[in-house]
């Protein structure tokens, strides 16, 4: 089974601006995050990720799409404790013109959701 706890932050406009994954399966010990950003990013740079003005997590970019950037690695268990433990998920990116920008989504109730009973499951029968 693979459970994914998301979270995601809008624009004004109501679009989706930036979107958390963390994927987990239940065969494996270890997790993985994943970011989709907005387009238009200096990929070399990557993203930074801190929680509460914790300890930066640098994670990669991996592809980007037409609409969206995606970024990923193995979710560090430290920084899962904090996203449970934490009020704010602090995203730092570089833009094309080399200017760095911020900005943060909440996740007081990432504990409480991630640790609680799914809100979808789907279920696929891949043997066949």
């Amino acid at each position: 089974m693979v459970c994914r706890t998301t979270i995601a932050g809008h624009f004004e406009t109501g679009q989706i601006a930036v979107r958390a994954y963390i994927v987990e399966r239940e065969d494996q010990s270890t997790a993985r995050l994943q970011m989709f950003l907005p387009v238009g990013l200096y990929m070399p740079a990557g993203f930074k990720l801190t929680v509460d003005k914790g300890t930066v997590h640098k994670i990669p970019y991996t592809w980007c799409l037409t609409n969206t950037c995606i970024a990923g690695d193995v979710a560090n268990p430290h920084l899962l404790g904090e996203m449970e433990s934490g009020a704010n998920l602090v995203i730092e990116v570089v833009d094309t013109n080399m200017l760095a920008v911020t900005t943060s989504l909440l996740v007081h109730r990432f504990a409480a959701i991630r640790k609680g009973a799914p809100t979808k499951i789907f279920t696929q029968n891949i043997d066949e």
